[in-house]
Formats: structure tokens, C-alpha cells, sequence
């Protein structure tokens, strides 16, 4: 059973440590990516339990800067296959294992 513990503990430093959002694609413009980023680095941290509302979150702070028909999903262990406009997809990881997919489709 000690094994157990550790092996939580282990996790919750490595998440700890990856405390920093990772972009793994995107094709927005400079500006609106760094907005993006920031959107969602702060509703992940807000919502640190429950991704919904920081989707929601993101989501509707995205359909009054930048327009509506914004797309958002937050989780750990999902695929995706979307189609988008071009210039207007973000695809990030957050606190080690928490990924966050934006994108607009019209």
C-alpha cells in the first residue's frame, strides 16, 4: 500500500512541474494565440476540478473577442478529428496531462 501513495505523489509533482501550457498545433495569428493561451491557462486554473465550466468559460469569452461558433474541449486522454477555418485552431497542454482544443468552424 505504500507504493500506492508514492505513486500519487510522484504524479502530483510531475503535474506541479508542468505547471506551464505546451502548444502542441495551432495556425492562429500571433496576437490571437497569446490571448487564447492566456484564456485558457487562466479558466483551467479557475475551474481546476471541473473542465466544463472552463470550457464554458473559454467558449463564450471566444464568441464575444473573436466572433460566434467557437468550439472548445478540455480533458486527458481524447482524440480529435475537426475541421475548422483556417487560422483559428489551438490545440495545448496544461499541467501535464490536461489537453484544451480550440477551434472556430462556421
Amino acid at each position: 500500500m505504500a507504493g500506492t501513495g508514492e505513486g500519487k505523489r510522484e504524479e502530483a509533482d510531475y503535474k506541479r512541474l508542468q505547471n506551464f501550457p505546451l502548444i502542441r498545433h495551432t495556425d492562429m495569428p500571433e496576437e490571437m494565440r497569446a490571448e487564447t493561451m492566456e484564456l485558457c491557462v487562466t479558466a483551467c486554473e479557475k475551474f481546476a476540478t471541473n473542465n466544463e465550466s472552463a470550457a464554458k468559460m473559454i467558449k463564450e469569452s471566444m464568441d464575444k473577442k473573436f466572433g460566434s461558433s467557437w468550439h472548445v474541449v478540455i480533458g486527458e486522454g481524447f482524440g480529435f478529428e475537426v475541421t475548422h477555418e483556417v487560422k483559428n485552431l489551438l490545440y495545448m497542454f496544461f499541467g501535464g496531462s490536461l489537453a484544451v482544443c480550440v477551434w472556430k468552424c462556421s
